[in-house]
């Protein structure tokens, strides 16, 4: 394997051994690079790399399907898991909240496959995403004054669309005197806010105990009094404790959502309301107490941008979303 020579990097805080340890020489050049936000090794087909534009591949990376099993191996055990034939898809954490995730041949069919996502560190703000042309002067005011009128909000689109990105400005906007609370599986929201309280859910250890998930955060968090309760992504049966907080007096809540589309919202809804018991009407009822606006991102041509906003509804006795005009 080679990679260009680059300066070592700020991501990750490397020992003396870190830095003989071949699975981080692969990855400092590009951890070490502000613009990467993911990497991917797909077997002995080469190493790609995401810098917000469209994933382009590394010319120079070479590697043979051995190596990258080797590599993978190497850094799933740095986030203190074990990848084998006998456990072939593992997913760790590193500090700082690099996440790796790993599948090995044969279940991935055309070679041991490497997902690395990497945590955007700087602090996102509005002025500066208006800037980049994630949105315009008008969606900017309609956006800052959902979080001045205390709306819960709910931010969908697909993967790597700039949800994260568009929550954490939008947080920054959050008076000084109020305290926010963020709940994620991994913690990347750092908004640019003097009291923000980040709770990070915990994996089972290698026996299978120790794990505490997104729902029972979610519980935690209401006993801290947090003006701002915010759950980083909705992907499971939290979506029950998210709704019945904020349909019980916690105002200028959020959380991100995969979807993508506004029509796709409501499906996606009531799919994960189901893991947590809830039926199709029930979902709709809490839905439309508890969230006011739901604002789509979408990734165009490498571009993120703001494409729309509604408000949820319930019609026949199921969720729907009803798109708004920005003006």
């Amino acid at each position: 394997m080679s990679t260009s020579s680059l300066p070592a990097p700020s991501v990750i805080d490397a020992t003396d051994a870190d830095r003989d340890d071949a699975a981080l020489a692969f990855l400092r050049p590009f951890l070490d690079d502000p613009t990467v936000t993911d990497l991917f090794v797909n077997g002995d087909r080469g190493l790609f790399v995401d810098r917000g534009d469209g994933i382009v591949r590394v010319p120079s990376w070479r590697a043979s399907e051995a190596e990258v099993r080797r590599l993978a191996v190497r850094l799933i055990a740095r986030g203190g898991r074990h990848l084998d034939d006998a456990s072939p898809c593992v997913d760790v954490r590193w500090a700082r909240g690099v996440r790796v995730h790993a599948v090995l041949a044969p279940v991935a069919a055309t070679g041991t496959s490497i997902s690395v996502r990497v945590p955007v560190w700087s602090s996102p703000d509005m002025a500066r995403l208006e800037g980049a042309g994630m949105f315009d002067a008008a969606q900017r005011a309609r956006l800052e004054g959902l979080v001045a009128r205390r709306d819960n909000l709910l931010i969908v689109g697909a993967t790597g669309a700039g949800k994260t990105t568009l929550l954490a400005a939008l947080l920054g906007c959050v008076a000084e005197t109020e305290r926010i609370v963020t709940i994620e599986e991994v913690a990347e929201l750092r908004p640019a806010h003097p009291h923000h309280v980040a709770l990070e859910a915990r994996q089972a250890n290698i026996e299978g105990v120790g794990g505490i998930p997104v729902s029972r955060l979610v519980r935690e968090a209401l006993r801290m009094r947090p003006d701002r309760l915010v759950i980083g992504e909705v992907r499971g049966e939290e979506v029950r404790e998210l709704l019945l907080a904020l349909n019980t007096g916690h105002d200028g809540g959020a959380g991100t959502l995969h979807a993508n589309s506004l029509v796709d919202v409501a499906p996606r809804l009531e799919a994960l309301g189901a893991l947590a018991g809830m039926d199709a009407g029930a979902v709709a009822r809490q839905t439309v107490g508890a969230i006011a606006a739901i604002v789509h991102v979408e990734r165009v041509a490498g571009r993120r941008r703001v494409a729309a906003w509604g408000r949820p509804a319930i019609r026949d006795g199921r969720l729907l979303i009803e798109a708004r005009e920005w003006e």
